[in-house]
């Protein structure tokens, strides 16, 4: 909390008052292919806006196509060899990810990394149009943050990997708020019920999610022998439109917690350092928060809850494909 608070560097030489600029000061990204999602507003526009300084090419994935557009726009008035491209997702429907994937895909060109940064946060009781609770369905299985997406686009970065020697990165944005989920971690037998819903706690469980996928395809890639790192990171406070459910309750709570609380580029800061630091060459499976690596909670650590989540996710996607194919 300190180290929070008063900014202090950890062992990686940043803190939490680090921006996304400083912390890749230096790295030259201009072989890399990013995808990232929800790239055109908050931490993921300064996330996109730094990439394209450090010479990236970024594929926005964005629900709101004239948003990202303009978005990009901003990024290309300030900087104008900007390599921006934009393509539609939305990631509460199984559709739209198999599409964007496909289309991606029909571009032709490598994927070096994966930034599974789009998600909603306390909003109240709704099935996506798959059926599926939407904080989960939207922040956990991209149907992002994001199951099937990375499942879908898997082959292109290993195959990219190979070709180029160049190491593959996987972020996925999770949070602190992992440790508010049940008791059990996930409620696989109940992911629907609206009668038991809390929105904290839905939220909380879909973060502890992402961190449950990311160290389990660590483990998988690993055991492959593929050249691609898979690590999640904790962004930290910030006041974005991730927030629009609950506005009025986060103003209130950054009143009495207001040094807790980052700007837009220190929010971004941890994303882009797990993404293209040298430094992390070889790192995976771990959970980054200021720009440090630090130890999640024992249940975002267990290995069994994670293969179930694994094939629990499998078979939800797979039931949910078959009934949008009849």
């Amino acid at each position: 909390m300190l180290r929070l608070i008063t900014g202090i560097r950890g062992a990686s030489g940043f803190g939490s008052a680090s921006t996304a600029e400083e912390v890749t000061h230096g790295v030259d990204a201009a072989a890399l292919t990013v995808i990232i999602t929800g790239g055109a507003s908050g931490i993921g526009l300064e996330t996109t806006r730094v990439l394209a300084l450090r010479k990236a090419h970024v594929i926005v994935a964005a629900r709101n196509m004239e948003a990202a557009n303009e978005a990009k726009q901003r990024i290309l008035n300030e900087n104008r060899t900007a390599r921006i491209d934009i393509l539609k997702l939305d990631l509460s429907s199984l559709k739209s990810v198999k599409a964007f994937a496909d289309n991606f895909l029909a571009l032709n060109l490598p994927l070096n990394i994966l930034i599974n940064n789009a998600g909603i946060m306390f909003c109240p009781f709704q099935l996506s149009e798959d059926g599926i609770e939407m904080q989960f369905a939207t922040n956990h299985l991209g149907i992002t943050r994001h199951f099937y997406l990375t499942n879908l686009l898997l082959d292109k970065m290993k195959e990219t990997a190979k070709s180029t020697g160049i190491e593959g990165r996987i972020v996925n944005l999770s949070s602190v708020a992992h440790l508010v989920c049940p008791s059990e971690g996930i409620r696989f037998h109940n992911i629907n019920d609206k009668n038991s819903y809390q929105d904290k706690v839905a939220y909380g469980q879909s973060k502890l999610a992402n961190l449950l996928h990311a160290n389990e395809l660590s483990r998988r890639l690993q055991e492959e022998g593929a050249n691609i790192t898979v690590n999640s990171v904790h962004p930290g406070l910030i006041m974005t439109n991730l927030m629009r459910h609950s506005a009025f309750l986060m103003r209130i709570l950054r009143v009495f917690t207001c040094l807790l609380w980052k700007n837009v580029p220190q929010g971004a800061a941890t994303t882009c350092y797990v993404a293209l630091h040298p430094s992390l060459k070889g790192v995976t499976g771990k959970y980054f928060s200021d720009c440090n690596e630090y130890k999640p909670s024992k249940l975002a650590r267990d290995e069994v809850l994670a293969r179930n989540l694994w094939d629990f996710s499998n078979n939800l996607i797979n039931a949910s494909q078959k009934i949008i194919d009849k």
